[in-house]
């Protein structure tokens, strides 16, 4: 792969110069839907949004992210532009959700986990193996008890629009196939800034070592890490098969993204605007769930492409993972609330 300067399309008209590398092929994937829903043409004031986010400009992510930003130019006659930022140009995602909280950035796309830091209850989104399919996890992510924990950021600083995929992460690695808990051990694992997933990679005899996102790429080219799990899509994006040679399909753990912007910046929004913002987040979180769908195989195909040795678990391989940390459920269930982990499990069982 050939590494480029690439720019950073704002749809204010700025742009910002950023590092990466280009991918040669893309997948087909889905258009963004046709904009739809009232267009508020009174002026109810300008607004320039900053947006953060971790991942790449090919990312589902930093794709959806563009589509949201498009609905609000749209729908105000041009009098909402949201600049982005992505590759974590502006921070990692505890750091960005600080300056949410601020004031000094407007909206960002973490993950769930570091999120838990505000709402307990998103821990329930780290348990192992709590999802067993993608249908399951998007039924959860449109429940009341997600709805509920989206309402739980109030008062932070920080206001909570809606869940998207993250998705199910994968385990890869320098040292060695992965079959099995036994391969595990041993293995110094980049885990997210989460205690619950540091438990999980505990139980299976790692090494797990907290750390943001952007620092991770040249951990493991320095080997100062052996290894991380992420989605395919997101190793994919970030270029992690140039420093790993073997990947693992453990769909141990699905995290969702979570669309969120700044109290400050929320409630200097006419309520029209905050309305639309809303809509607007709905609409562009369901589009990344599609994208993450479409992307996630393909991603898998093409990491085996360049040589990542991939490893797919079979049922009876998976079962071993989940009994090798059964551990888990029995120290974090009893925190994060059996009634939600029961909630979150019956959910998921109606919906396979």
């Amino acid at each position: 792969m050939t590494s480029i300067w690439r720019s950073t399309l704002t749809l204010a008209g700025a742009a910002t110069l950023s590092f990466g590398v280009a991918h040669a092929q893309q997948p087909d994937l889905s258009d963004p839907p046709p904009i739809e829903g009232e267009v508020i043409s009174e002026d109810l004031g300008s607004h320039t949004l900053r947006m953060g986010i971790g991942l790449a400009e090919t990312s589902p992510q930093y794709l959806s992210s563009k589509y949201f930003a498009e609905i609000l130019n749209e729908r105000t006659e041009g009098r909402i532009t949201v600049n982005i930022f992505p590759n974590s140009q502006l921070g990692d995602d505890v750091q960005m959700m600080e300056m949410l909280q601020t004031g000094s950035l407007d909206l960002t796309y973490p993950s769930s986990s570091p999120a838990t830091t505000y709402v307990p209850e998103l821990r329930v989104f780290d348990l192992p193996f709590l999802l067993p399919t993608r249908d399951a996890a998007v039924a959860v992510m449109q429940s009341d008890a997600a709805q509920e924990m989206l309402d739980g950021f109030e008062g932070t600083g920080i206001k909570a629009l809606a869940f998207s995929e993250n998705g199910f992460r994968q385990l890869t690695n320098s040292e060695r196939e992965v079959s099995s808990p036994d391969d595990v051990e041993g293995l110094t694992i980049r885990t997210m800034e989460n205690q619950v997933q540091l438990s999980i990679w505990e139980a299976l005899g790692a090494n797990p070592t907290p750390m943001a996102f952007g620092e991770v790429f040249s951990a493991m080219e320095q080997g100062v890490i052996d290894g991380q799990e992420n989605p395919w899509s997101t190793i994919l994006t970030s270029n992690f098969n140039e420093v790993q040679d073997y990947g693992s399909e453990t769909r141990h753990v699905y995290t969702p993204f979570i669309l969120m912007m700044s109290e400050r910046s929320w409630e200097r929004l006419d309520p029209q605007y905050q309305e639309l913002v809303q809509d607007a987040a709905r609409k562009s979180a369901e589009y990344e769930i599609q994208l993450a769908s479409e992307y996630d195989n393909w991603a898998r195909e093409q990491l085996a492409e360049t040589g990542m040795e991939i490893t797919r678990l079979d049922d009876d391989q998976i079962a071993a993972f989940q009994d090798a940390v059964e551990s888990v459920y029995d120290e974090w269930a009893p925190e994060i609330g059996e009634d939600l982990v029961e909630s979150i499990r019956q959910i998921a069982s109606e919906n396979q």
